[in-house]
């Protein structure tokens, strides 16, 4: 491959994460998740309904996840994979336009919701498999890290749009102090719903590049029906988990602070709608902050990757997230960081702010850092199944931390109390990085084979 092809395709596989991140902005996180709970009316039972729903569509990926990435592996074929997911993306977040105001039921919302997260979940894992064919070894922290840099450059330029010209304030009209465009009527909530055909737009526009200059590289012995082939490998490879306990404690640690992680991300806006008040377009303003630090951390986390290793910047972002989800759970109308504030006080709001960028910022390079450690943890010559374990053992308790908050958030009747088990998740992930070693097992390694 030339130096010209290399740079397109690198180009192109980062693109993906622009055309993406969309669905986590604004849909997960901004504008669609508080839009949610306004309108179930109770802020309680949305985060609660919220939580179930999106723990379901995790546990569904976490059963299909091994198999179709092994299938994946298997074929050598991940190009098929990402349009079928991407055909369930875009109609996932194109179908919650339908999702008006004091609708009858939330059930059909839920569900396309989760249509479109589980199709933007498995074209990430597909993605991200071809990531240790970018370049060497060397440089894929920076390209990791790039990439996710990107992937917030396009979140945060996706919410600017949406917030001036179409999300509409409880007075109806966007941050510029007009009305939605299009002819959008704000008394229906049509501005704000527009969030889900945009986000689907967004995606079909960005993605050509991706389309047009990323290809798949051949690879020697692909079986073309390779369910036999895929299970086999599997299970092979399973069974092999316990003589690289390295390789083992990172698939277990990841698992824990990327359900952390995403418990803060999915719940941070619903969080802040529901204690201190906000309104959507606060809350957009707020996933701005962000999202501009995630992408400003995420680049600078990937040149420390590159200069020290990805277990550094890994530690250290979960660390920083555990103090962040303690901090958090002290903020109130009333209250600031524990202390008492008088009422009106702009300090409550101004701290959840601060919090809010910092979780952005260690996010974004903690995410990118992680997928760099597997490439050196995972076999070497069954890198793809080294990301298919991956996927699985981030998704195989992603239902864990929404279905907590859920319980814990019905349990205590508390938004506060309810965020408190994702604490629990980053202290669990440290201890596991303990065994993590930097450079990997390659002599684990050294004497396997795929099975033929």
């Amino acid at each position: 491959m030339t130096d010209t092809a290399l740079k397109r395709r690198v180009r192109g596989w980062m693109m993906f994460d622009f055309a993406s991140q969309p669905y986590n902005t604004l849909l997960l996180t901004f504008i669609f998740g508080p839009y949610f709970a306004t309108v179930v009316g109770d802020p309680v039972a949305a985060q609660s309904m919220w939580g179930f729903a999106i723990g379901l569509a995790g546990l569904v990926i976490a059963l299909s996840a091994p198999v179709l990435g092994a299938m994946a592996d298997a074929s050598g074929r991940h190009l098929p994979w990402i349009w079928i997911f991407s055909a369930l993306y875009v109609a996932g977040a194109a179908a919650l336009w339908f999702a008006v105001p004091g609708a009858d039921t939330v059930v059909p919302i839920l569900f396309v919701f989760c249509v479109g997260l589980i199709g933007m979940e498995f074209a990430t894992i597909f993605t991200n498999a071809m990531l240790p064919g970018l370049g060497p070894r060397d440089e894929i922290g920076r390209i990791s890290g790039s990439g996710w840099a990107l992937g917030y450059v396009g979140g945060v330029i996706a919410l600017v749009i949406m917030l001036l010209f179409f999300a509409e304030n409880a007075a109806g009209v966007t941050l510029l102090g007009t009305a939605p465009l299009l002819g959008l009527d704000p008394e229906t909530r049509e501005g704000t719903r527009f969030v889900g055909p945009f986000t689907a737009l967004w995606y079909v526009v960005f993605m050509v590049p991706f389309f047009l200059w990323v290809r798949p590289s051949p690879r020697p012995g692909a079986v073309r029906l390779p369910v036999g082939r895929a299970l086999a490998t599997l299970g092979d490879t399973l069974k092999r988990l316990p003589r690289t306990p390295g390789f083992a404690s990172f698939l277990g640690a990841s698992m824990l602070y990327r359900d952390g992680l995403n418990g803060l991300y999915t719940f941070g806006g619903i969080y802040a709608v529901g204690v201190l008040g906000w309104s959507v377009v606060d809350v957009g303003v707020f996933g701005i902050l962000a999202a501009v630090t995630g992408a400003i951390f995420a680049w600078l986390g990937g040149r420390i990757d590159r200069a020290r290793g990805p277990k550094p910047v890994i530690v250290g972002c979960v660390v920083v997230l555990l103090i962040d989800t303690l901090l958090l759970v002290t903020i109130s109308p009333t209250r600031a960081l524990g202390l008492p504030v008088a009422e009106g006080s702009a300090l409550p709001t101004i701290a959840f702010y601060v919090l809010g960028a910092v979780i952005g910022a260690a996010g974004g390079a903690l995410q990118a850092s992680s997928r760099t450690m597997l490439t050196r943890q995972a076999h070497p010559d069954r890198m793809t199944e080294g990301f298919g374990l991956y996927a699985l053992a981030g998704k195989a308790t992603a239902f864990l931390a929404p279905f907590l908050i859920g319980v814990v958030t019905l349990a205590s009747g508390s938004q506060q109390m309810g965020i408190l088990p994702v604490a629990a998740l980053f202290i669990f992930g440290l201890i596991l990085l303990v065994w993590v070693k930097p450079e990997g097992e390659p002599d684990a390694w050294s004497d396997t084979s795929s099975p033929a």
